[in-house]
């Protein structure tokens, strides 16, 4: 018995010692710059959080920082902006960090997973499970389809290709949170009963969404002012409220800003005058993640008891659908 017990237990202990965070071998120069400090950021969720940073010396710095291996980091010289994803492995990895257009002049070596993810960004009309079925082992197969697939695809879809990659990956944060988001997708098809939820308006008031259908179609919209694209359909948006609103439509903004000036900002120069909330949380809303929103501009258009009639309706398509509704 002693000796199966110390069997176990060293079995136990090498366990424990594959699960914690290994040291990166990870060095590099950087250039186009005269930055004094690197900064090495976690990422989750979209947005990256800074681990570690070090100094910039005659041009070099280099990385030791006990971290979860492989994963997508992100690197930088300047952490109010977008840094160079990169995706580290165990073994030694060198970086030419240049923060020039947008990093894309940077040169990674000695990660396999980064030159994976570069392919896949040079591959025109990506067939998403193709390249999965060719790379069903590699991470970055499991965040391509987290990060770029996931608002893009039907619950059926994601489950497919997640069914596609290795059994390895199933415990990544990436597939865990693919298969939260399918049974959140699944509970918000046509036909099914919006989520209800408590925000705050810009004037720091205490709104809950079923309190404000007022009998009407409502279209729960999800947007920022930092967002190009909901942007360029607020205008859109706009003329179909005016359009439409005394026929009996109405509209509820829903901002993932970070910052409560800018926010109040583009409601102001979009001319959105209809009920604004906002966490002031970015991408950590809740109210996104309830609606399994990955991707903005996103909205769903309810019914007067708050029923849901159709999902990212976007230019002609809102105003087809509000005119199919609404003229009669």
């Amino acid at each position: 018995m002693k000796k199966i017990a110390l069997i176990l237990a060293l079995c136990l202990g090498i366990t424990g010692a594959q699960a914690q965070d290994t040291p990166v071998q990870l060095k590099g120069t950087v250039v186009d710059t005269v930055a004094k400090f690197v900064y090495l950021q976690k990422f989750h969720n979209k947005m990256f959080t800074t681990i570690d940073s070090v100094k910039v010396v005659n041009g070099n710095f280099s990385f030791k920082t006990k971290v979860k291996l492989p994963e997508l980091y992100g690197l930088s010289v300047n952490t109010a902006n977008n840094p160079l994803y990169i995706f580290l492995e165990k073994g030694p990895i060198t970086v030419k960090l240049s923060p020039a257009k947008y990093y894309n002049n940077s040169v990674v070596e000695g990660s396999k997973s980064q030159d994976l993810f570069n392919e896949y960004k040079k591959i025109q009309n990506v067939d998403i499970s193709k390249f999965i079925t060719e790379h069903p082992g590699s991470l970055v197969s499991a965040y391509v389809l987290y990060r770029n697939w996931s608002y893009r695809l039907t619950p059926e879809q994601i489950t497919q290709n997640i069914a596609l990659l290795d059994k390895s990956l199933e415990t990544t944060t990436y597939v865990k949170e693919l298969k939260e988001l399918v049974t959140v997708l699944n509970g918000l098809a046509v036909g099914k009963k919006a989520p209800d939820f408590v925000s705050t308006d810009q004037n720091g008031k205490q709104v809950r969404f079923s309190e404000n259908l007022k009998g009407q179609y409502t279209l729960v919209d999800f947007w920022a002012s930092w967002c190009a694209p909901c942007r360029k359909e607020n205008p859109n948006i706009v003329n179909a409220y005016k359009q439409y609103h005394e026929k009996g439509f109405n509209i509820i903004g829903i901002s993932l800003d970070k910052k409560k000036e800018n926010w109040i900002k583009g409601i102001n120069d979009d001319h959105l005058d209809w009920l604004q909330v906002s966490e002031l949380i970015y991408w950590n809303s809740e109210i996104a993640k309830l609606y399994g929103v990955r991707a903005i501009p996103a909205n769903y258009l309810v019914d007067s008891k708050g029923i849901i009639v159709a999902r990212n309706l976007r230019g002609e398509e809102l105003q087809t659908t509000l005119k199919t509704l609404l003229d009669k």
